[in-house]
């Protein structure tokens, strides 16, 4: 029976989540909306198979927790500290005016001042976990919106300790708490642990960290990350501090570590796991009673926390000078409500100032304005950017008709770029579509013809011209998303000739099954030319250096199309990968040999190597 109960929990969760998700996807309405509508068909108010969401939301935090260490191991600190002004004056602009937005809205409505605080405070806050894993689905973290909404939502994270101590010294009297003192002390407790966690890290956390790594032990350092951002986060939390908050820290300390790579390989699956936890049981939690008994409330709750804080954050939005087509995603994904307000509503409900009735009121839409999260991306995807591309783009003729030019190019980062610099170069056109709104208008003012959005969608490519293109140049970062362009490509416009970038051989692997034949390993030919120049420098003659790294290409890509019928079997792939370096040292053998026959220079001049 023991087995039984503790294998219960993974197979629910996994069941859910394999069923939920792909279909959400498939219905083009995001992973996280499938992840919240599996928790609540698995959570007590549909089918009851788990019966205690909240104490599964509470490991499932983690995810959070691991999804800040990754997103401050991208910056530097001196990044960091160049973002201190939108951190702290634009998060604070949104957090304060928010909050005394909705604060102002529930005084007219006759609410307690107490209760309208409290309650305007939780629903003021954003969820950093839908806000940052929508931001790394669509590749947007670079963005000039993406860097705003991380600005904001690290403000959010830092602001928690005052809210949480500002909850109980309102539901008590303003006397009596401060009697206590606990808010003051609870303060120099945080900032000691920051300056711990800061000055600590900075001296013990690279030390450690190389020590661990001296036993060779890939598990170990596995095991070491993850103590790290346990630990860091466990000791924010001794505090009343946000847990993610010290995780973030944490990783802005190893930014500029020779170890960030390896945190990061060794984390991402447990953040992607975790994540995805996280929103199952944020889904469970939604009291599907409260949306009959209460729903004039609820609804009522919904439609002032997204009305309120989006009027704001359109605002904030032409303020800070967003790019016009970035500002739908910043002001939809900080309009929703916050996991941290899951947090403040519980403690406001333990501290008698709010009943168990409003408590669920406050949590359903909160929930909700996650779930419509999704739905409102999509729709402004569908029918809002195309209307503010016409006006950044003003071109409606050649909008709305075929494209002349016989290439397209997804993606207009550095790899894209280069491919467009040279064919522009060469007298050759192409349209460009991409999601950066400042470098699609950056290129229309050299006269490229541009479309921005998610290449993915079906819709955005017939716009671009694909049923007339002759070459789709595949530049995307994202590996998931190349695939899916590849796919899209591949069943919808037969007649394109896919040309694609691999970021790995795993990328490599699954653009070849799905029949792309045109692919480049972007690092392959640049370490290959760092390899020429090192053989050069140790003495062989250049001539000699290009042939070895001509060859080594040649069977490099030879082993990769031998492997391709067995690309999903690992051992099966280390097997070959064994046969492959033995033959292709036998043959630099042989090569060697042969060039120290040879005495004629690369221009035909004696040598000698």
């Amino acid at each position: 029976m023991a087995h039984q109960t503790w294998l219960h929990l993974p197979l629910v969760f996994l069941a859910a989540a394999v069923l939920a998700v792909p279909l959400a996807r498939w219905l083009r309405l995001g992973s996280i909306l499938g992840y919240l509508v599996a928790g609540v068909l698995i959570g007590p108010a549909v089918l009851g198979l788990v019966s205690s969401p909240a104490t599964i939301l509470e490991v499932a935090e983690f995810g959070v927790v691991l999804m800040m260490f990754l997103v401050g191991l991208e910056l530097e600190p001196k990044r960091l500290w160049a973002m201190r002004r939108p951190i702290f004056g634009w998060g604070s602009l949104q957090l304060l005016g928010s909050t005394a937005l909705l604060f102002g809205l529930a005084l007219l409505l006759g609410v307690r001042w107490n209760l309208a605080l409290v309650a305007s405070l939780g629903l003021a806050m954003s969820s950093t976990a839908v806000a940052l894993a929508v931001l790394a689905e669509r590749n947007l973290g670079r963005t000039t919106a993406g860097e705003s909404i991380l600005s904001v939502a690290l403000l959010q994270d830092i602001a928690a300790i005052p809210v949480l101590a500002l909850v109980p010294i309102v539901a008590a009297s303003g006397a009596a708490a401060a009697a206590e003192g606990s808010g003051g002390w609870q303060a120099l407790k945080a900032v000691g642990v920051i300056l711990v966690i800061v000055f600590g890290g900075r001296l013990a956390l690279r030390p450690a960290l190389r020590w661990i790594a001296r036993s060779r032990t890939p598990e170990i350092f596995t095991a070491a990350a993850l103590l790290l951002v346990l630990g860091t986060a466990a000791l924010m939390h001794a505090v009343g501090l946000s847990m993610a908050l010290g995780a973030f820290l944490a990783g802005v300390l190893l930014a500029e570590s020779e170890y960030r790579r390896e945190l990061e390989t060794d984390l991402e699956p447990f953040k992607g796991l975790l994540l995805g936890l996280f929103f199952i049981a944020t889904g469970m939690g939604l009291d599907l009673s409260v949306l009959l008994t209460q729903a004039p409330l609820v609804f009522g709750l919904l439609a002032a926390l997204l009305l309120f804080k989006s009027l704001l954050l359109s605002l904030m939005a032409r303020w800070m000078k967003i790019p016009l087509l970035e500002r739908p995603v910043f002001v939809i994904l900080l309009a929703q409500g916050g996991e941290f307000g899951f947090v403040v509503f519980q403690l406001a409900q333990s501290s008698g100032l709010i009943d168990a009735g409003q408590n669920s009121a406050l949590v359903a839409a909160v929930a909700l304005s996650l779930a419509c999260t999704p739905l409102l991306l999509l729709l402004a995807d569908r029918v809002l950017l195309p209307r503010l591309s016409r006006r950044v783009l003003p071109d409606p003729a050649s909008q709305e008709a075929p494209t002349p030019a016989p290439i397209i190019i997804a993606g207009f980062g550095r790899y894209g770029q280069i491919v467009g610099r040279l064919l522009y170069a060469n007298g050759f056109e192409a349209t460009v579509l991409d999601h950066d709104a400042e470098v699609i208008e950056l290129m229309r003012q050299f006269g490229w013809r541009v479309f921005y959005g998610d290449a993915t969608r079906l819709d955005l490519l017939r716009s671009a011209g694909a049923e007339t293109a002759k070459i789709l140049v595949l530049a995307v970062d994202d590996v998931g998303q190349s695939l899916e362009i590849a796919e899209l490509a591949r069943s919808h416009f037969p007649q394109l000739q896919i040309v694609a970038r691999a970021r790995n051989v795993q990328h490599f692997y699954r653009l070849r099954e799905l029949g792309v034949t045109l692919i480049e390993r972007e690092t392959l030919d640049a370490a290959l030319m760092s390899g020429r120049s090192v053989l050069e420098l140790l003495g062989l003659q250049a001539h000699a250096a290009r042939k070895l790294a001509w060859r080594f290409r040649q069977l490099n890509q030879q082993l990769m199309e031998s492997t391709l019928p067995i690309a999903r079997d690992r051992a099966a792939l280390i097997a070959v990968a064994k046969q492959g370096r033995e033959q292709l040292e036998a043959l630099f053998a042989k090569e060697r040999a042969e060039a120290r026959s040879q005495t004629q220079d690369w221009h035909g001049e004696q040598g000698r190597q």
